[in-house]
């Protein structure tokens, strides 16, 4: 049944995409701003996410970025380790440590599974189980994408981020914290990949 839900979970996020297609017109991106849709399913516990912004780098540099693993702690908000447990043909087994407020840790373990093209790169992840821990000590689920194509500026790239995640049962008054996993923490994540793809070719991001 648990795995049951991963895969319902999994077959259900490309019909928030198309839904927030309508809402983030991928044509009219700035390198200043961060589009940002909430797409959760009425009664669902999980949230779901759609976000999009221009990045002032090549695709395949940036693909190369999201894909050091353990460098997330670098960008990653609330990402406090990763650790890459398992690479094989196609995927990664990546291991996560949240830091949150309060004190509170969460851990989890994605699948990583790029799919690079000469123009285009796709990264999608999602949940797989890790053996020891409590319920309230990881995720309930978590499943998303990075997509990234060439704008129409030359040498910058359009970026979509897409996630649905269940951080499980939060108690009364601290759903913030659920916030701080999604909604606060992707504006902060796709800034500091900005700054890190311009740290690369030496240049700043006020």
């Amino acid at each position: 049944m648990h795995l049951l839900k991963f895969a319902v979970a999994w077959l259900l996020l490309p019909c928030a995409v198309a839904h927030a297609a309508n809402d983030i017109d991928m044509d009219k991106l700035s390198e200043t701003k961060i589009a940002l849709v909430e797409v959760t399913k009425a009664g669902s516990p999980a949230k779901s996410f759609v976000a999009a912004t221009l990045i002032g780098a090549p695709v395949q540099q940036l693909c190369t970025l999201i894909q050091q693993y353990e460098a997330y702690p670098s960008f990653m908000p609330n990402t406090t380790a990763t650790k890459v447990s398992y690479k094989g043909a196609g995927f990664s087994i990546i291991d996560v440590t949240l830091g949150l407020p309060l004190g509170k840790v969460k851990k989890y373990r994605l699948r990583m599974e790029p799919e690079v093209a000469a123009d285009s790169c796709k990264i999608a992840w999602k949940l797989v189980p890790w053996a020891g821990l409590k319920p309230e000590e990881t995720l309930v689920d978590t499943t998303g994408y990075w997509h990234l194509a060439p704008s129409k500026v030359p040498g910058k790239s359009a970026v979509k981020y897409v996630v649905n995640t269940d951080a499980g049962p939060i108690p009364f008054g601290l759903g913030w914290i659920a916030d701080s996993l999604s909604k606060d923490s992707i504006p902060q994540m796709l800034g500091a990949l900005r700054k890190r793809a311009a740290a690369k070719q030496g240049l700043s991001v006020p």
